[in-house]
């Protein structure tokens, strides 16, 4: 991480790094596709599964463009050795948003500038802990519910445009929601 940015209050950032949406854009999967090649490469047989997740996999959805990664690992996965493999693929470890242990998440397009072209989360956690998969197919599959989605994300985009913690935690109801009944339509879709 840029020690510019580091050395950044969290208010400072917040300003740095608002809520923006935007309409679908269908170089994401393309992103996706080559940042998972990269971490492939990179982290090798610690992957059990790299997923798109997010609103950015769900074609026609707003989202903010960051594309949400979701990396399984398997069982024995070091720590150490994920900080050193992320780090080396340009991802940074904000200590102060993650515990130190899996899952954990790793983040990168962001510099003491504001964001860069491309913006990436890493998500990371044991493989079989992806719930992620299951809302992210909810979603594909009922073009409604994506429509309700949007709005709430374009009411807490501008109620919370630079307070991200609080503008995800106001969508958890609703994705905890659906994903309960994701999980029970497409049950052991995602087992390990």
């Amino acid at each position: 991480m840029d020690e510019r940015l580091r050395a950044l209050s969290k208010k400072e950032r917040a300003s740095l790094f608002p809520v923006i949406l935007r309409e679908y854009d269908p170089v994401w999967p393309e992103w996706f596709t080559e940042e998972s090649e990269r971490l492939s490469n990179l982290m090798g047989e610690r992957i059990h599964r790299l997923s798109h997740i997010g609103s950015t996999a769900v074609e026609g959805l707003l989202a903010k463009p960051t594309v949400d990664i979701l990396l399984e690992v398997g069982e024995g996965c070091e720590v150490s050795a994920l900080l050193k493999a992320a780090a080396r693929a340009g991802y940074f470890f904000d200590s102060e948003t993650s515990p130190r242990g899996i899952p954990m998440m790793f983040m990168k397009g962001y510099t003491a500038d504001g964001y860069e072209k491309r913006v990436f989360h890493l998500h990371v956690s044991p493989a079989g802990m992806n719930d992620e998969l299951y809302f992210r197919d909810y979603l594909r599959d009922h073009p409604r519910l994506q429509r309700e989605y949007a709005e709430l994300k374009k009411r807490l985009a501008q109620a919370y445009k630079h307070d991200r913690d609080a503008y995800t935690e106001e969508k958890t109801a609703f994705i905890t929601h659906h994903t309960t009944i994701a999980k029970k339509l497409y049950e052991k879709r995602y087992d390990p």
